[in-house]
């Protein structure tokens, strides 16, 4: 492109960064352009655009975005590591084949895509020839396979660079495994069985086991050693627990105590003479719904206890559950529209509030250099000394480490029926004004809802009632936890997953206590230094099934408990939002809010407070 059609560079970045995200199908990909610093995971940065570039730089810049908008879109890394295998050439085979199959779902499907891959191909093996090591004769192996698989998949050639390496293996190795390359392209739009191939093909070139071959050898082997019988004696117990609905601290991640400590505690060195219907039912005693558990070393805040006098009749209902596990795909899609129709007339306040949000954060993570260095950075400051004294030396510089902490914030929302209508379309955008401002600035998010699966009690009141109805049941209704977007997760995968908060028909009655530990304990599970928990409600806990069959301050009290025990006992910072409600006579760190509009101040500063190191 001549310098007369770019008209304006600026123009031509934002035309590359939204072919990018319309490509990528994902409007949160933020794309910049230069060198340094290294990019984040959903970032992309592309080289520096210049007024004069050629026709084939344009075409290699763009084929870099469509490479990375395709991978984004086409590529799923938990399926990818499902079949990894083992071996630092067998990997490099397989990421290189999976390579090949995304760039050749694009070049297959839209023209131009395929002439800037092209493009992009043939400048980076112009730089990064094909040869046989001089010292020992080994090929990139990687390389070829995935040019040989591109050339099967979109019929094109290898780039005139890469050819004569190329064809110096290609006979060996299609004899090896040219049925299964063959068989690669009617999988093309199918991660899942192309992976399979992959592993078939580099099976077949000797680099590693075949899939199924690999995971039967292990079964075979498996339960030959003590040591082995032990493993197997511990999944089986790890499958019973999660076929349990929640235990008394919501999940495994919360720091509970795992299945190996209860087996050290209660069997010792016997551990490998139980038989399965022996561990069964140890398990089950020690997750009695009645007891709670007692305190140990692995539970120095005590918060694995539910508090004095507060019960649990059951647990079999409970249940804690994936957003998208209540909801087909296309009524998420809807939901999520109808949550950004009401919330459209908010969105100057939400890009000022993400601003000011990121413009907080990023202060916080001061920055230094040192320069003056003799490697690092290049110091462009300093060279006017090179300019009027050649023979000074080029100077450099480091940034030095930020004191920043490594950070996570829990988002916990209620989703009880007092909330419905513009309660909880507020508390949907906190999650994604929060997620979307946070990530930016590389903290984790993780939102959680809490409500149950029926009003009135549900299965726990029908199975308390042919039990006839025995005094004091303790909590009698069924949980439900939801998890909208887990901390690992980026936004941009569990964005339409919030529209699921206005689903007709989920929001039911709020048990805080509990949904409280169980976000809490999730927390503690987490690596991150710092770890904040935000809570989103309009009141206090309210179950007419439990409030019926106790006292009438029986959630409230246990509330009280559980916040207390966070506040004082516990290394995660506590803070509660009131939507049209004030909660602030159950937290210490609480505000109310009647509107959207007072969202952004509020959030802002109770988030400044929290994010001192003090």
């Amino acid at each position: 492109m001549s310098k007369s059609n770019l008209n304006s560079i600026e123009d031509f970045k934002r035309a590359v960064s939204s072919t990018v995200r319309a490509l990528a199908n994902d409007a949160e990909i933020e794309v910049s352009f230069g060198t340094a610093p290294p990019p984040t995971a959903g970032q992309l940065r592309l080289p520096m655009v210049y007024s004069d570039m050629s026709a084939d730089e344009i075409a290699e810049l763009r084929g870099k975005g469509d490479s990375f908008s395709l991978h984004q879109r086409y590529h799923d890394n938990n399926l990818h590591y499902k079949y990894m295998p083992s071996g630092d050439l067998a990997q490099s085979v397989y990421n290189a084949i999976e390579d090949a199959r995304v760039e050749a779902i694009g070049s297959t499907q839209m023209k131009g895509v395929a002439q800037n891959l092209k493009a992009n191909l043939e400048k980076y093996y112009r730089d990064h020839q094909l040869s046989r090591s001089e010292e020992s004769g080994e090929v990139p192996l990687g390389e070829v396979l995935k040019l040989l698989v591109r050339e099967r998949l979109t019929h094109e050639l290898p780039p005139e660079s890469t050819r004569k390496i190329v064809n110096e293996l290609r006979y060996e190795i299609e004899e090896k495994a040219g049925n299964h390359l063959d068989e690669l392209a009617a999988s093309l739009h199918d991660q899942d069985k192309f992976s399979i191939l992959s592993r078939k093909v580099i099976a077949d070139l000797d680099l590693a086991q075949d899939y199924d071959e690999q995971q039967q050898d292990e079964d075979e082997n498996f339960g030959d050693d003590p040591d082995d019988q032990v493993e197997q004696n511990d999944q089986t117990e790890e499958d019973i627990e999660n076929e349990m609905d929640q235990s008394e601290d919501g999940s495994d991640e919360s720091g509970a105590p795992s299945e190996e400590q209860v087996d050290d505690s209660a069997t010792g060195d016997q551990s490998t003479e139980m038989t399965t219907e022996e561990l069964m039912e140890m398990l089950k005693q020690a997750q009695n719904e009645n007891a709670s558990p007692p305190r140990n070393d692995n539970d120095p805040f005590g918060l694995f206890s539910l508090g004095p006098g507060y019960r649990v009749y059951t647990r079999e209902f409970d249940e804690c559950v994936n957003a998208e596990d209540l909801c087909d795909p296309d009524e998420l899609i809807q939901l999520r529209k109808k949550l950004d129709q009401q919330l459209y007339h908010l969105q100057g306040m939400v890009s000022k509030l993400a601003n000011r949000l990121q413009r907080l954060l990023m202060a916080k993570q001061t920055r230094s250099w040192e320069f003056d260095l003799e490697e690092g950075i290049l110091d462009t400051a300093r060279l006017t000394r090179v300019a009027t004294n050649p023979l000074h030396p080029l100077s450099f510089k480091v940034e030095n480490d930020s004191e920043f902490k490594d950070t996570v914030v829990t988002l916990l929302i209620d989703n009880s029926g007092s909330m419905r209508g513009r309660p909880i379309s507020i508390a949907a955008m906190c999650g994604d004004i929060l997620s979307r401002t946070l990530e930016r600035c590389g903290v984790r998010v993780e939102i959680l809802g809490f409500t149950t699966k029926a009003w009135k009690g549900g299965k726990s009141r029908i199975e308390w009632t042919e039990n006839g109805k025995p005094d004091h049941p303790g909590r009698l209704n069924d949980l439900r936890h939801i998890i909208y977007k887990s901390a690992d997760s980026p936004l941009r995968r569990s964005r339409n997953n919030l529209g699921l908060m206005l689903r007709e028909g989920l929001l039911k009655e709020n048990i805080d206590g509990e949904s409280l530990l169980w976000a809490h304990n999730r927390l503690i599970g987490r690596p991150e230094e710092r770890r904040i928990l935000m809570v989103i409600s309009d009141g206090a806990p309210v179950d007419d099934s439990t409030l019926s069959s106790n006292s009438a301050n029986y959630l409230e009290d246990h509330l009280r408990h559980v916040i207390e025990v966070i506040e004082n006992r516990s290394p995660v910072k506590l803070l509660a939002i009131g939507i049209g409600h004030d909660v602030t006579r159950y937290y210490k760190n609480a505000i109310t809010i009647m509107d959207a509009d007072q969202l952004g101040g509020a959030i802002t500063d109770q988030l400044a407070m929290l994010f001192e190191d003090n």
